[in-house]
């Protein structure tokens, strides 16, 4: 009766049923893994609310690319960080996740592929079934730091791979890409006529400068490239459901996907107006905000990295984002890990294969937690650590 593009199995996994059974005994968790900004305790501008006090929240004037005003803050949002880019060359959408479904109906055909990275938040194989696509993923290496394993890359590229998917910073390593790494995406896509996608919804939480990253698709001048945020992590407002494409790359291959977009576009017309009214002030408040993501996380890099000295396990490097890596010994799988931290230690971390690690054993945290939490949970884990025989 049902599509087979949805997954058969929709029975929840062991981690979410342990933590389901530990909250109806009553137990209190420390989440070391919220991603929700909204429910972090930062501080957010009233001008955020302000912003929805306009008359044209009461008209519809549809446009598919997105309204005019609200694309041309998107492009200031550009320019304060160096990078030209004209209103023309984005279009609006309800989410990032909306943005990928997009663009798969532009590039690819029904059996046609696209290449992921892993390890990489799980979402790909998810949006591209539901295009009946397949997404095909290739390795980044760590060796003290994360890089994109090109020449396997390179050799998944087949007939039918339409796209090479980048996450800018990745999620959950926190790694750049890099104009090494940028160079041989660029010969490949030309070589091969497919299309680069950048997720780039983290690239204002770097840790640190380096002269050889790569901020933004959104200048490349070549082939054909697109570039994805929104306002949900660049100005902590998920719910406010505004994200974004920006086409790159040579111009008419810009125009004629834009053509394209537009048309998929107006079939849905899913951005609301009060939040493309809004879009300007969202930003601007957002810059706040913004601050005070980048500030906490920083601090909670540094305390996870005190926390953990002197421990088998390990922080691997990581130079932005939301997220940290901790390499645990491989006495048991990541899972058991996270299972044996939640039901005796009522800490909440997620294992590494939910984010396609293809080895053991890895915990993933989230760097946005409220400090005190973070460090009574990593307390927590040194406990573990040392009563697993592991210290």
């Amino acid at each position: 009766m049902f599509s087979s593009r949805i997954p058969s199995d929709l029975r929840p996994n062991r981690l979410t049923l342990a933590l389901e059974a530990k909250r109806r005994s009553g137990g209190e968790i420390l989440d070391l893994t919220l991603s929700n900004p909204t429910r972090a305790a930062f501080p957010y501008p009233a001008g955020i609310l302000r912003a929805f006090e306009d008359q044209r929240l009461l008209q519809y004037e549809p446009d598919p690319a997105g309204m005019r005003e609200a694309r041309a803050a998107v492009a200031r949002y550009y320019a304060r960080r160096g990078m030209m880019v004209e209103a023309e060359r984005i279009l609006l959408t309800a989410s990032t996740s909306e943005g990928y479904a997009y663009l798969f109906k532009l590039l690819t055909n029904p059996g046609d592929h696209v290449l992921a990275p892993r390890p990489s938040y799980p979402l790909f194989e998810l949006l591209a079934g539901m295009e009946s696509i397949t997404a095909r993923f290739y390795p980044l290496s760590y060796h003290g730091k994360w890089m994109i394993d090109v020449e396997a890359l390179a050799s998944a590229i087949s007939g039918r791979t339409r796209a090479i998917i980048l996450v800018n910073p990745n999620n959950p390593t926190g790694s750049f890409l890099k104009r090494d790494e940028l160079d041989c995406l660029v010969r490949l896509a030309t070589e091969h006529r497919i299309a680069l996608i950048s997720d780039e919804v983290f690239a204002d939480y770097a840790f640190g400068p380096d002269p050889e990253r790569i901020n933004s698709l959104a200048g490349i001048e070549t082939g054909l490239a697109f570039a994805l945020s929104g306002l949900s992590k660049i100005a902590g407002l998920p719910q406010m459901k505004l994200g974004w494409i920006v086409a790159a790359g040579a111009a008419d291959a810009r125009r004629h996907a834009l053509e394209r977009l537009e048309w998929i576009a107006d079939t849905y017309l899913s951005v609301g107006t009060p939040v493309q009214c809004a879009a300007s002030r969202l930003l601007d408040a957002g810059e706040s905000v913004q601050s005070e993501i980048r500030a906490r996380t920083s601090a909670n890099l540094r305390l996870l990295r005190q926390a953990m000295e002197g421990t088998s396990a390990s922080v691997l490097t990581a130079e932005g984002g939301w997220y940290a890596v901790l390499q645990v010994p491989r006495v048991r799988t990541d899972e058991q890990w996270s299972l044996d931290l939640l039901d005796n230690y009522n800490v909440l971390i997620q294992p590494g294969f939910f984010y396609d690690f293809d080895s053991e054993a890895f915990l993933v945290l989230s760097l946005l937690t409220p400090s005190p939490v973070l460090e009574e949970g990593l307390a927590r884990i040194r406990r573990h650590l040392i009563s697993s025989g592991c210290p």
